[in-house]
């Protein structure tokens, strides 16, 4: 038994270390996911080889080495949760002031349980709702609900990366794109909310599993190029969507820095949407990111709608600029976005 516990405390901390290798294929990738649940077991690991008699070096040297990926795993955690530092101010609304409503949801493709969708979208009665991994039966089957929005924005599709866009605010400008792939789409809307127009990016780029893409270059590249479209474009604006990548990852801290957008789960809580079937296996993939121009209402996880995703909705208002979250890239973060775009666009050019 003590010969399986050590396998087991060495396997976790290799499992810290692994993510510090700066390889794209999954086998690395793969574990930023779960940063929370081995902090977990680390700990539980740590405490177990405490109460341990007589250790050897090597034992002594475990207990080192899991007592360092606790402080660092907290270190990595903390940020998103109530003992983090806020990026976004969270507000009251003033009287008659409005909030700006979304909705996001990957729905799974195969899921049929279409009425619940209908019944959240109807009792939420968000502005904007942005579905995912969305096709045609999907798309007529929630008429019910969408036909209450006047404009639309539908790109189903039958590879698990179609997109449904609806909005109840005027849509001004709008664009759909494929950054990196031409069976991925994203799209760029402008609407107009209280007599100003904001823009909103949304994106699903491909997560790094061996069933959908071994390597995590694509996803990456999709997702600072949009940063960097924020940073040019410069006024109020929201990143959404389901990223396929965890709040803490080196990509999504790339991102922030690239786009100088504020993540608003910090200092407020992991708010995970992935896996909706296994409680112990869940972590933060669908996103709101938010220009400094926005304040907080409220954030808030969804009842299931039978996707292996819960939805995420979120409310927020226009505020006096406030760029006191915002973080900058130093040169060298600047030479890894880059490289990491190009590595993106060479390989979507070459499948």
């Amino acid at each position: 038994m003590i010969y399986v516990f050590y396998l087991l405390s060495i396997f976790l901390i290799i499992s810290v270390l692994l993510p510090f290798i700066k390889s794209d294929h999954w086998t690395i990738r793969v574990f930023d996911y779960p940063r929370f649940q081995k902090l977990v077991l680390i700990f539980v690991s740590f405490t177990i080889w405490i109460f341990i008699d007589d250790k050897t070096i090597l034992d002594d040297v475990i207990l080192i080495l899991l007592g360092l990926c606790t402080i660092y795993l907290a270190w990595v955690i903390i940020p998103y949760t109530p003992l983090g530092k806020q990026m976004i101010d969270k507000v009251t609304l003033d009287k008659d002031e409005k909030p700006f409503n979304l909705l996001v949801s990957n729905v799974y493709q195969d899921n049929t349980d279409y009425h619940k969708l209908v019944n959240l979208i109807n009792k939420n009665n968000p502005d904007i709702v942005f579905l995912l991994e969305t096709n045609k039966a999907w798309m007529e089957n929630i008429r019910e609900a969408t036909d209450e929005f006047p404009y639309k924005i539908e790109v189903p599709l039958e590879n698990t990366y179609g997109l449904l866009f609806y909005s109840k605010l005027p849509i001004r400008f709008h664009e759909v794109n494929y950054l990196i792939s031409t069976e991925i789409p994203s799209i760029i809307v402008d609407v107009e909310y209280n007599n100003e127009i904001v823009r909103l990016y949304g994106l699903h780029p491909t997560p790094p599993v061996p069933q959908e893409n071994e390597e995590s270059t694509e996803r990456d590249a999709e997702i600072l190029i949009t940063g960097k479209a924020a940073k040019e474009y410069g006024k109020a604006c929201i990143v959404f969507g389901d990223m396929n990548d965890v709040a803490w990852s080196r990509t999504t801290k790339l991102f922030l820095k690239t786009s100088q957008m504020l993540d608003p789960r910090r200092g407020r809580g992991m708010y995970n949407t992935f896996h909706e079937k296994y409680w112990f296996l869940r972590w933060p993939l669908d996103h709101y990111f938010l220009s400094s121009q926005f304040r907080l209402v409220d954030m808030k996880i969804e009842d299931s709608v039978g996707s292996d995703h819960f939805p995420i909705s979120i409310s927020v208002v226009l505020r006096k600029d406030d760029t006191s979250g915002e973080m900058e890239l130093d040169t060298e973060e600047k030479q890894e976005v880059e490289e990491k775009i190009e590595d993106g666009i060479e390989k979507g050019d070459a499948n």
